[in-house]
C-alpha cells in the first residue's frame, strides 16, 4: 500500500469548513489537523453537532472544505474532479453508515456484489459470496434488506465495505441503528474484518466504549480538536 513520506496514509491538512446563508456565517470546523498511519485506527467522538460527520464527510471527499485539504494515499482529492474523487473513493474507500445504506431493490449477494461490479472485477460474485459466508451470512445471500434484521443488514454492509479491501473504512455511528448486544457483536466483527484486512479506521462514534476499543482518540468540540 502507497503511503506518504512521513508515513500517513489520510493527512487532513489544515481542514475549515464554514456555511453562509442569509443569517450570517456558521463556521463548522476549525483549522483540524491531523494524520493517519496504515492500520492505525481512531474514533472520532463528540457531542452532537460538534462537526464529526462533517468531517468524516470531507475526509471522504463528499464534501469540501472552506480551507485545507485532505490527502488520501498520498492524492490530494481536492485537487482533482469529482469524477477522480469518485474513483479514488471507489478504489480506496469502504463505508458503513448507521442506516446501512443497502440498495432495498438488490438481495444480500448482490448488495455486496455491486462495488466489485462497478470496478470490473471478474471474480464480484465469489468474492462477494466469501465474503458474507466470513460475516456469518452465507445462507443469507437471496435475501433482500427488508427480511433481514438490522444486525443482518449492518453485516452486509460490512460485507459490502471490506470486500474492495480498501486502504480507509470510515463508520459513521454503525451502531446507532441497533441494540446494546447486536451493536457490540457488529463492532466485534468490525474491528476483527479491520485486523485482517490491515485497514486504516476512522469511526465516528458517540458510544465511549467503543471509542475505547481504537488505538487513538480524537475529540472534537464546537468544530476544533480538544484532544487528540
Amino acid at each position: 500500500m502507497p503511503t506518504l513520506s512521513n508515513g500517513a496514509v489520510i493527512s487532513v491538512e489544515h481542514v475549515s469548513k464554514s456555511v453562509t446563508d442569509s443569517t450570517g456565517t456558521l463556521t463548522i470546523l476549525r483549522d483540524i489537523d491531523f494524520s493517519l498511519a496504515a492500520r492505525e485506527t481512531v474514533a472520532i467522538v463528540g457531542a452532537s453537532g460538534s462537526g464529526k460527520s462533517t468531517l468524516l464527510s470531507i475526509i471522504a471527499g463528499l464534501d469540501t472544505p472552506t480551507h485545507g485539504t485532505v490527502r488520501l494515499v498520498g492524492q490530494d482529492i481536492f485537487a482533482i474532479s469529482e469524477d477522480q474523487r469518485a474513483a479514488v473513493r471507489a478504489q480506496k474507500l469502504g463505508f458503513v453508515f448507521q442506516s446501512f445504506q443497502l440498495m432495498g431493490n438488490l438481495t444480500a449477494l448482490e448488495n455486496v456484489m455491486l462495488p466489485l461490479e462497478l470496478a470490473d472485477r471478474k471474480d464480484a460474485r465469489k468474492a462477494a459470496t466469501e465474503m458474507l459466508a466470513r460475516v456469518g451470512l452465507g445462507q443469507r445471500l437471496g435475501h433482500y434488506p427488508k427480511l433481514l434484521s438490522g444486525g443482518e443488514q449492518q453485516r452486509v454492509a460490512l460485507a459490502r465495505a471490506f470486500v474492495v479491501q480498501p486502504a480507509v473504512l470510515l463508520a459513521d455511528e454503525p451502531t446507532g441503528s441497533l441494540d446494546f448486544a447486536t451493536g457490540e457483536k457488529v463492532m466485534e466483527l468490525m474491528f476483527e474484518l479491520n485486523r485482517e484486512q490491515g485497514t486504516t479506521l476512522v469511526l465516528v462514534t458517540h458510544d465511549r466504549g467503543i471509542a475505547a476499543q481504537c488505538e487513538r482518540r480524537i475529540t472534537i468540540e464546537a468544530g476544533q480538536i480538544a484532544h487528540a
